[in-house]
């Protein structure tokens, strides 16, 4: 990778990232609307230690964001993650399609 560009090594590390099917699963949640924490868990069956270790990944992959909404946390996709047509994400470097 001596001669890539940052362009091509941010896409590199959110496709790291996004290599994790619990971390695809996450964003697939996302794309209808946000979610809480505890209502992913649901869905996912997951511990909660887990989701969180998850959930931190994708945060400083710059995918979600949290916002603190009474006691509990809401994620939503990041605003640089666009949504397209059908169940897809506009990663910037590359579209992940979900079917």
């Amino acid at each position: 990778m001596k001669n890539s560009s940052k362009k091509q090594v941010d896409c590199v590390e959110k496709l790291k990232v996004l290599a994790d099917e619990t971390r695809l699963a996450v964003l697939e949640l996302l794309i209808d609307s946000p979610k809480h924490v505890g209502e992913m868990n649901a869905i996912l069956g997951l511990e909660q230690s887990l989701l969180s270790h998850h959930l931190q990944v994708l945060r400083r992959s710059q995918l979600v964001v949290p916002s603190r909404d009474g006691k509990t946390v809401l994620y939503r996709l990041a605003p640089e993650v666009e949504i397209t047509t059908g169940k897809a994400l506009n990663l910037g470097c590359c579209v992940l399609c979900f079917n």
